[in-house]
């Protein structure tokens, strides 16, 4: 088993190589397999990229991120231009439905608000978003629609899972209600554990997704 020490070390050097990151201001530690990031970054897509970072490095059981957007100062852009740079780049987005998706910016800070049928649409949304220089935190509220009823759900992603050779359907438990599902069980790494969030969330109607698989590194 990976020791906290050397968990710390393999996720500053995984920040450290990924070239959107800027390793220097960021502050890595490790306890019982939970990496806390903290610091400061200059972009939220680059907050994106450090948590990501982060992920990636096996024997990291959860992420606790606590990173500042602090923007260089010719970056600043007013809340209207970034908002109109939002409208676009979701309107030239074909996974986001036509006007489905509504927006407002304060302080940088985006609330992205409206209904869609399906979570890949809403992530496309705020992914898009993640992108645009300006935007210094995202609040995605964007509802799914009702699609499915919860035995459709639940089946939907046993199947999916038992369709991913990474996974092993038999050790995660899922049981949904209405439009939340719980997963439950044990992996052997994070890209496991995110692989059965993934199939969760590719279901139809899913609204909420609670992880509480236990990580065994």
């Amino acid at each position: 088993m990976k020791t906290d020490s050397q968990l710390q070390h393999d996720v500053m050097e995984e920040l450290s190589w990924d070239p959107i990151v800027d390793h220097t201001e960021i502050g890595v530690a490790a306890t019982d397999g939970v990496v806390s990031l903290s610091g400061i970054v200059h972009s939220f897509a680059e907050k994106v990229a450090a948590e990501r970072a982060a992920r990636r490095v096996k024997g990291a059981k959860a992420i606790a991120e606590e990173l500042i957007v602090r923007l260089p100062s010719q970056r600043q852009t007013s809340d209207a231009e970034i908002a109109k740079r939002i409208i676009d780049v979701i309107s030239w987005n074909s996974l986001v439905p036509s006007d489905s998706v509504q927006v407002k910016v304060e302080h940088g800070y985006v609330t992205l608000t409206g209904k869609v049928k399906w979570h890949y649409q809403s992530k496309a949304a705020r992914d898009a978003v993640a992108k645009i220089v300006g935007v210094v935190g995202i609040h995605n509220d964007i509802a799914i629609e009702i699609a499915a009823s919860a035995s459709d759900v639940r089946q939907r992603i046993e199947d999916a899972i038992k369709r991913q050779a990474a996974l092993d359907a038999c050790t995660i438990q899922v049981k949904a209600e209405g439009h939340k599902v719980h997963l439950s069980g044990k992996v052997h790494s994070w890209s496991e554990r995110r692989a059965a969030e993934n199939a969760a969330w590719a279901a139809p109607g899913v609204r909420e997704v609670v992880d509480t698989i236990i990580v065994i590194a």
